[in-house]
């Protein structure tokens, strides 16, 4: 390994094979691809040479619309040190340089940013090229080439008004590809394509190659801000202020024969994680012909027949990289007259399911350590794990079969267009974006559907790459399908299909199925349970779900849940055989009617209870009173309103018109202005204390039957909405009065808890005087969010918050991801003060934020006993407490 550094200060950084001034370590300086081929060249292996423009000079570019002062000359020194390194001279007539101009940010932006390839080319240096490869058909391939990418990505010319100048040249020579085109059409449509700039832009193509260079870079600079990029950012989360880097590299070229050609490829599957090359190549190519989907490659398996030395000498260096990095690599080659080039590595974007195998293996290969195993996999990531998957004894009928390309299975109806996926989802439809080819214009609508299908590409193309790292299902390179996205249809074997067609795609298989079809529940790997108990030897803090029935209890269970953080009770009253008794409850005019109807709904709620905890024998489980308005199990105002004048219009009988009014009567006496603010939680409980006693007793005949069976069962009573100290204190003692009294009744003890929701801003601020009267609290952010910030949620996310977040006021949506600054600190308080009082006060968090990854590690560093979450997020919460524990030893000095 060589090295040789560079200037402090500089802005452009060399390399070449055995010689680099930078490295793999200077990857915010030098994006992730400038900083991999500098750490290439260091290690000895064959890259073209060239040099990197610092993100510094993008970031100083955005700001000033011009360059630092040495900037200019640090670009004619590294030029100058190329054309030697390279014997050849940027812009010579007889033996010309080329070069590409392509931009590297920090993390992969897959297609993102824009590209220029072939610069240094004009009218005579494409002679010289004939010359210099006595190959008049690849020179002007060559120039071509460079005039419709310079053309599109520099000046701005929609790329398809270059395509059908293309199809034009091959309709007229009555050939379909590009590779059937003879030097004499290339040369037609060099002339055509200067034509089409001049046309469009009033000036032709610039023939000084340093004023081509000099706008390419420009051109890649500004892309870090195109709208692609823009909504690739805001969806990966990647800051503004990053900035690319440029790399300017040598031109090799993968199309002067076949002995040539261009590929791209993993150091394992990434799919899968199986280990072992994997990817596609094309012989007589150049990179861009695999990406684009234009035409079907080969897998990379092939290349040991095609080239069987030059696939063993990739095989040796990708896995000597992969080795150096501790990491699965994703790399781009380039074979020229029989020599490889590794073009780029980086670390591989993978399925979740890859990552986990991934991991895992490179634990058992000694590789990386259990602790790095769990770093490695994104906790949100594993919600990806737990898609549906086609159910296997569904009747299915496949109408044709593509290229597995990202796993999992999706039923959508059919869009074509990326903006109407968007336009559809917002209405709450679910759809599947069909495509000839995507795009980085797409996706935002790739982001919005549930799954992507392209008629072209392989695995490596840019639908495959982006639905990976979306985790959503995706088929490409299904050839039998005809797109017509102009029509907004496609035709497959005999069958048509349109816009709002619903069709179901196996990303595991790459089958596109006809029509809806149902799914099942994942099945998780071996390594999957070996990664969570991994995470559970690390995690301090506990996690547990919120479930509301046997079933969710059950899937919590087997997911890792250590116990139930919320069970709410009012779920369970909107069942049919039990919401009628519910009515009459709320429209009982005195107490010995109310107590009437809640006779008959104790015994329903007591088996719901008991059903649960049998679920949960042996771990404890919230039960969570009823929190929401009464009015919530009535029927809407307005509705019965013109339900009544309707009887009276018809003229219906009185009796039943009377009663449909004196319904209605009751329902608006129980309307509230701000019903959340309003009579709910904790102030029904003390203006209807029966309806809390009947839910009490339920759930603690259902302990009494439970433990006499010598069930382990540990019962926790939740009191929603405690503002003050006297509310928990008056229903504490109406719930041990219950509690007592079952007791005696059934001949058994048993151990409980009675603690109560923090969340509204007072309770957190009074949270020391709370605590006298409680055993435990769990943190209820949703509603402590929209107390803290005055928003209502249903408003605030239909209305402002994504123009917030759009305009930068807030980073997240704060229901989503917990604002740490302001409810957080509430929650600091509240833990503080609490345990202020009560040392051992067992403290949670009940609310969404329970399952997602920056939440849970605020949780454990703020020092809660546990978390509760959906029982689909209980892995995600389970490895990210397991991450806090080890972001904090690392923080440690």
């Amino acid at each position: 390994m060589v090295e040789s550094k560079g200037k402090r200060g500089s802005f452009v950084y060399f390399f070449a094979q055995n010689h680099a001034h930078g490295s793999r370590a200077m990857r915010n300086l030098l994006g992730g691809k400038g900083a991999n081929l500098a750490e290439m060249a260091r290690l000895g292996i064959r890259v073209p040479p060239g040099f990197t423009i610092t993100t510094q000079v993008c970031s100083y570019y955005a700001k000033h619309r011009s360059y630092p002062e040495s900037f200019s000359s640090e670009i004619t020194q590294n030029l100058e040190r190329l054309e030697r390194v390279t014997g050849k001279k940027f812009g010579d007539p007889d033996n010309p340089l080329l070069v590409s101009v392509r931009s590297g940010a920090r993390i992969s932006m897959p297609g993102m940013m824009d590209t220029v390839l072939n610069l240094g080319l004009n009218d005579t240096a494409v002679q010289g090229l004939v010359r210099q490869t006595e190959d008049e058909r690849f020179a002007y391939d060559a120039y071509r080439r460079l005039l419709q990418m310079f053309g599109n990505v520099v000046l701005g010319i929609e790329g398809k008004k270059f395509e059908e100048l293309i199809q034009k040249e091959k309709a007229a020579k009555g050939v379909k590809g590009d590779i059937e085109l003879t030097a004499e059409d290339f040369k037609d449509l060099v002339e055509g394509f200067k034509e089409l700039i001049v046309k469009e832009k009033g000036a032709g193509f610039p023939q000084d190659p340093l004023q081509q260079l000099d706008m390419a870079k420009d051109a890649v600079f500004a892309s870090w801000n195109n709208k692609r990029a823009i909504n690739y950012r805001r969806i990966h989360k990647i800051p503004e202020h990053w900035g690319t880097a440029v790399n300017v590299q040598s031109m090799v070229f993968g199309n002067m024969g076949e002995d040539s050609g261009t590929g791209v490829g993993f150091t394992r599957n990434p799919a899968t994680g199986e280990k072992g090359i994997y990817g596609e190549y094309l012989l007589n190519a150049q990179g861009e012909d695999v990406v684009a989907g234009i035409r079907t490659p080969r897998p990379l398996s092939q290349l040991k027949d095609d080239m069987p030395g030059i696939y063993e000498e990739l095989v040796s260096v990708t896995q000597r990289l992969e080795t150096h990095y501790r990491d699965v690599q994703d790399f781009e080659f380039t074979i020229e007259n029989g020599v490889l080039y590794l073009l780029q590595t980086r670390t591989g974007k993978r399925t979740v399911q890859a990552a986990i195998k991934i991991a895992t293996d490179m634990v058992e290969e000694k590789l990386i350590t259990k602790e790095e195993a769990l770093r490695r996999v994104e906790p949100d990531q594993l919600d990806q794990l737990l898609h549906r998957w086609i159910d296997p004894g569904a009747k299915v009928e496949v109408i044709t079969q593509g290229l597995p390309a990202s796993p999992g299975a999706a039923t959508g109806a059919i869009v074509f267009t990326a903006d109407r996926a968007v336009e559809l989802t917002k209405d709450g439809r679910k759809v599947i974006l069909v495509r000839s080819e995507t795009s980085p214009e797409d996706i935002h609508g790739m982001a919005a559907a549930e799954a992507i299908l392209t008629s072209r590409g392989g695995v490596t193309s840019h639908a495959a790459v982006v639905a990976r790292g979306m985790g959503k299902c995706c088929v490409v390179g299904c050839e039998a399908i005809k797109v017509d996205e102009k029509k907004g249809k496609f035709e497959v074997n005999g069958f048509v299909f349109r816009e709002g067609d619903f069709i179901t795609l196996d990303g595991s298989t790459g089958k596109v199925i006809k029509g809806i079809v149902p799914t099942v529940e994942p099945v998780l790997s071996d390594e999957f349970r070996k990664l969570m108990k991994w995470a559970d030897e690390v995690r301090v803090l506990g996690v547990r779900a919120n479930a509301d029935t046997p079933k969710d209890a059950r899937i919590a269970r087997e997911l890792g849940a250590e116990g139930i953080g919320l069970c709410r009770t009012e779920h369970m009253f909107f069942g049919e055989d039990r919401l009628p008794y519910v009515q009459k409850m709320i429209l009982a005019e005195d107490h010995q009617e109310r107590e009437k109807a809640l006779k008959i709904l104790g015994p329903i709620q007591k088996e719901d209870f008991k059903n649960i905890f049998k679920e949960m024998e042996g771990l404890p489980v919230i039960i969570r009173l009823l929190d929401p308005p009464l009015h919530e199990f009535l029927p809407n105002y307005e509705d019965l309103l013109l339900e009544v004048d309707k009887l009276k219009l018809e003229g219906a009988d009185e009796e039943v018109i009377q009663e449909k009014e004196k319904l209605l009567h009751r329902v608006e006496n129980l309307r509230e202005v701000n019903p959340m603010l309003g009579h709910r939680g904790c102030r029904l409980g003390i203006t209807f204390p029966e309806v809390y006693k009947m839910q009490t007793r339920a759930a603690f005949e259902a302990v009494a039957e439970l433990v006499s069976q010598k069930r382990k069962i540990y019962p926790e009573i939740m009191i929603p909405l405690v503002v003050h100290e006297k509310e928990l204190s008056i229903l504490r003692k109406e719930i041990i009065e219950v509690i007592n009294e079952v007791m005696k009744e059934k001949g058994v003890d048993f151990e409980y808890k009675i603690g109560t929701m923090i969340e509204l801003p007072r309770a957190a601020l009074c949270a020391d005087r709370i605590a006298r009267e409680a055993d435990f609290f769990s943190f209820g952010t949703n509603d402590l969010t929209q107390t803290t910030f005055g928003f209502s949620r249903d408003d605030a996310e239909g209305k402002f918050l994504p123009i917030y977040i759009k305009n930068k006021i807030l980073n997240d949506n704060p229901f989503q991801v917990m604002d740490q600054e302001g409810v957080g600190e509430l929650v600091r308080i509240g833990t503080r003060k609490g345990r202020e009082t009560k040392e051992n006060l067992e403290i949670g968090i009940c609310g969404e934020h329970g399952g997602e990854t920056s939440s849970v590690k605020f949780c454990h560093r703020v020092g809660m006993d546990y978390v509760s979450c959906s029982p689909y997020r209980v892995p995600i919460a389970r490895l990210a407490a397991a991450q806090a524990v080890l972001e904090e030893e690392e923080a440690e000095p």
